[in-house]
């Protein structure tokens, strides 16, 4: 839980008088703030995913796709925000699609790298699915290399982590990596 008075001390800190008229709630509102964008710690992924767990004799990939994400670079905690892709093909067990983008949405609620969060986003769907084969790719624009730094406006980071078939099968990484980039069925 984030303190009205640690922002009101930054306030100070960068030159600001926290009494003014315009800054007067801004403690309270960044505090809010930031208990909302760093909600991920509150929760447990493999509990979101165990919820809707199913039998199904599936083996053919699922792909969920465009999944926006919105999370805080840990290194100067600005945002970095963008698209993941999430796929694995079933081993007997299959989730709720909808629960792929919430365990997304709970790493992304958590000071990050890009980097970490694709990787627990992958080691999450295969500890509990234990699927033939997991892959997520994540692409991000970070803030803190447009608006400080370099300053480069037009950059994207992409990130991959490919586990079992995806890893071991050149066949089953290009088809996922196609389906993720074909404009077919875009804007279903």
């Amino acid at each position: 839980m984030v303190k009205e008075e640690t922002i009101r001390q930054l306030l100070e800190e960068i030159g600001e008088d926290p009494n003014r008229e315009g800054l007067k709630r801004t403690p309270e509102r960044v505090a809010q703030a930031y208990d909302f964008l760093t909600r991920g710690y509150q929760e447990d992924p493999r509990t979101i995913i165990n919820d809707a767990l199913f039998t199904e004799e599936n083996k053919e990939m699922v792909v969920v796709r465009d999944i926006d994400f919105y999370s805080l670079c840990e290194h100067h905690m600005l945002p970095f925000f963008g698209k993941c892709h999430v796929a694995y093909i079933p081993d007997h067990k299959i989730v709720g699609l909808s629960k792929l983008a919430r365990v997304v949405e709970l790493f992304s609620r958590r000071l990050q790298v890009q980097e970490r969060m694709t990787k627990q986003i992958a080691d999450t769907v295969e500890e509990v699915l234990e699927p033939l084969g997991v892959g997520v790719v994540m692409e991000a624009v970070h803030l803190c290399m447009q608006m400080r730094g370099v300053e480069k406006q037009n950059s994207v980071a992409v990130t991959s982590h490919m586990l079992g078939s995806f890893r071991h099968s050149p066949e089953t990484r290009a088809e996922f990596l196609n389906l993720i980039h074909s404009s077919a069925g875009r804007g279903v």
